[in-house]
């Protein structure tokens, strides 16, 4: 009996030590890469990854945030998005603050299929070793799913799923055949560890990008290919538009400048990371919750942070359905 008990006690601190190794390796990590920026002493990215990075969806929020991360580290950069204005402008201001070279893809991934021979033409025309799967679009404001129209919903999947899996699929086997070292960023969200009511389908296209960066990563990390998993919470953009608390900011909802200048630090050291140390904190508190109770918890911080609960408030929706009121 007492040699039982040994063993149970035994695997029970192992199956904790692992559990917290889990939870804090991103936060311990974050603040460990900060530390060593501050002090100068990470290596330059562009001796491993060559000289050109590509972002997509550059011109808002993360993207461009990263972008401009990534330029004042000495990169060439290559902007991808659906608006020529945006594109135009956002070029300029790099090149000016960054004094690097700076091209522009216009590419509307929502149209799907079509524009990928075009893009991957354009991509191939600048040697780059360093790529942003940062595309993405969201539901705003959140409802449940017969709120959105079909249209809404196709875009998401082309965007969300569609772009990340073409795209990885394209500079995996570009890297391999020229036999060069290149890093793959695949960026999801804190929303992949749970269903996400009043954002269904994109909580499912981020946890396909988990599952599939995830598989990616066993496939080529031998071959010399970094894949990262970038997955963040709430931050101060437009994708969070439908929010006016998200949008004030606070501890844990950052700016996307000050969110990317801890993202990029992690950049070729860690498979995975939520790229910011207070969002490795809230993933470390959901961890400890099970499932359900992170899905319940989302219904009612949703109910507490949006700002237009008509899609979401049953009483709104039973009178928008005809249907007869809860007693």
């Amino acid at each position: 009996m007492s040699c039982c008990l040994e063993f149970l006690t035994t695997l029970g601190a192992i199956v904790l030590l692992y559990f917290l190794y889990e939870c804090l390796k991103s936060p311990v990590k974050l603040l460990y890469y900060q530390w060593l920026e501050r002090e100068k002493k990470l290596p330059p990215l562009t001796d491993k990854y060559g000289k050109w990075a590509a972002i997509t969806g550059s011109t808002d929020g993360i993207g461009k945030a990263y972008s401009r991360e990534l330029a004042r580290k000495g990169f060439n950069i290559v902007l991808i998005a659906r608006n020529e204005e945006k594109l135009r402008q956002t070029a300029k201001e790099i090149e000016q603050d960054f004094g690097v070279e700076v091209s522009t893809i216009k590419a509307d991934f929502s149209h799907g299929a079509v524009i990928y021979d075009k893009l991957f033409q354009d991509l191939e025309k600048r040697p780059i070793r360093l790529f942003v799967n940062n595309v993405g679009i969201g539901h705003n404001p959140p409802g449940i799913i017969p709120t959105y129209d079909a249209q809404h919903l196709w875009d998401m999947i082309h965007v969300n799923i569609a772009a990340v899996t073409q795209l990885s699929r394209h500079f995996v086997n570009l890297w391999l055949r020229q036999g060069v070292t290149g890093c793959l960023v695949n960026v999801s969200s804190i929303l992949e560890m749970q269903p996400c009511p009043y954002g269904s389908v994109y909580g499912a296209t981020k946890a396909y990008i988990t599952s599939f960066t995830k598989a990616l990563q066993l496939e080529v990390e031998s071959f010399g290919i970094n894949i990262q998993l970038l997955s963040p919470a709430g931050v101060r953009t437009k994708i969070n538009k439908y929010s006016s608390w998200i949008l004030k900011g606070n501890l844990i909802v950052p700016t996307a400048e000050d969110y990317a200048k801890w993202a990029v630090n992690t950049l070729g050291k860690t498979r995975a990371s939520t790229g910011y140390f207070w969002h490795g904190i809230q993933t470390m508190v959901l961890k400890l919750m099970p499932t359900r109770w992170r899905s319940e918890l989302i219904i009612k911080l949703a109910k507490i942070t949006v700002d237009d609960t008509t899609n979401i408030n049953e009483h709104d929706i039973r009178r928008k359905y005809g249907l007869s009121q809860k007693l």
